[in-house]
């Protein structure tokens, strides 16, 4: 059916125990594979043990889809998107709900690598991130519209890591038209996503969990959200209580969908501030202001190992920085997004800005990335997403 690429018998393991990457080097010598082509993999006796792309870019050479012998068709595809359908529905989101805005298809986890799929209500956004998920689009687009009826398709593949596998960025709508600002409830709370023009797919639908917790510890206090976004945090600071919410982004367009977010939640706009600015410069220069809560949120701050150092200096000051400005028994909320930024290099990092700015933290909890974005057994690459929130005690 397809080309039929052998392992060496030294890592056959890692397939039969369904990790869904071979690297080049566990490969045999084969002729050459035109890059994003549709492979086999088979171990050394001719045993066909998954069926992936393949790719002669990076260390990365088959990304498996299934591991047995089949074809990689629309109905394949349906199947298995209504499969990562019902997955979600057994999460808590969906038609029905409190929560009709989530990750869809997360690329490894739901069998599908390279491809991720978000829904806001009847709007679907994916992002194809490698050639062989980008030589499937057809059928991945059929398919989806075929398991869904969405009202709007958008490619959002404008991602960096497509540069790596050689292809050029793309933002278009492939089915439907122009939905502007989508509405869609979390948990209770209204939300507005950007699908065309937003970050990631147009909105941090990673973050669910977290913003229940800021919820439920907002009550009574002053709140300071950096890295605001759109000021999703900050509806649920308010909508649990908060005095006051003070948000800092270097967006305008992305602070003035945080108004809109405030009024269809019909919150107080007397509580609710914004102001844009590069939250480095100013948590350098608001050293003497105080907040009861401040949540912190960045962008990944490490995207590779090359950027480890400068990463970690940069987690290193916002947090010295914002427990700085933090009063006593304060809640600090501080996110990582970078993938190579583990736990254990998050929790040093915090510790040492503790101690530089001569406060101690006790651990509340630690977040992580919502259901929808889950981590399987057999991939615990999937997990990015940390989010430790302390009380801060001088």
């Amino acid at each position: 059916m397809y080309p039929v690429l052998t392992l060496k018998p030294d890592k056959v393991a890692s397939v039969a125990f369904h990790h869904p990457w071979v690297f080049s080097g566990a490969l045999g010598k084969h002729e050459p594979i035109e890059h994003g082509s549709l492979v086999h993999v088979a171990d050394p006796k001719g045993k066909i043990l998954g069926t992936g792309t393949y790719s002669n870019r990076g260390s990365i050479a088959i990304r498996v889809f299934d591991f047995e012998k089949t074809e990689l068709s629309d109905d394949w595809f349906v199947r298995r998107f209504q499969q990562a359908q019902q997955r979600r529905e057994l999460m808590g989101y969906g038609d029905g709900t409190d929560t009709t805005a989530y990750r869809l298809v997360f690329g490894e986890s739901d069998g599908i690598p390279g491809l991720i799929v978000d829904r806001y209500e009847s709007v679907l956004v994916m992002q194809l991130s490698t050639a062989g998920i980008e030589k499937l689009r057809p059928v991945i687009t059929e398919a989806l519209i075929q398991a869904f009826q969405p009202v709007c398709l958008i490619d959002r593949s404008d991602m960096t890591a497509r540069q790596e596998e050689g292809l050029p960025g793309r933002t278009e709508i492939v089915h439907g038209s122009d939905p502007g600002a989508v509405e869609f409830t979390e948990y209770g709370n209204w939300f507005l996503a950007e699908p065309l023009t937003g970050q990631k797919t147009g909105f941090f639908l990673d973050q669910k969990d977290l913003r229940r917790e800021i919820q439920r510890l907002a009550a009574d206090r002053s709140v300071l959200n950096l890295f605001s976004y759109t000021g999703s945090n900050g509806v649920a600071a308010l909508k649990g209580g908060a005095k006051s919410v003070h948000h800092v982004d270097s967006s305008e367009p992305a602070l003035a969908l945080c108004k809109q977010q405030f009024d269809l939640n019909r919150l107080d706009s007397s509580k609710m501030t914004t102001e844009c600015a590069d939250v480095f410069q100013w948590l350098d220069a608001h050293q003497n202001d105080r907040y009861d809560m401040v949540i912190m949120d960045p962008p990944a701050l490490i995207k590779s190992q090359k950027d480890m150092e400068s990463g970690r200096k940069a987690y290193h000051f916002l947090n010295r920085a914002a427990l700085r400005i933090m009063n006593d028994g304060g809640i600090l909320v501080s996110s990582s997004c970078s993938a190579f930024f583990t736990e254990p290099d998050f929790s040093f990092t915090l510790r040492r800005a503790s101690v530089q700015a001569e406060t101690t933290l006790h651990p509340l909890r630690t977040v992580y990335q919502s259901a929808d974005h889950p981590v399987p057994v057999y991939f615990p690459e999937a997990a990015y997403l940390k989010s430790f929130i302390c009380q801060v005690r001088r």
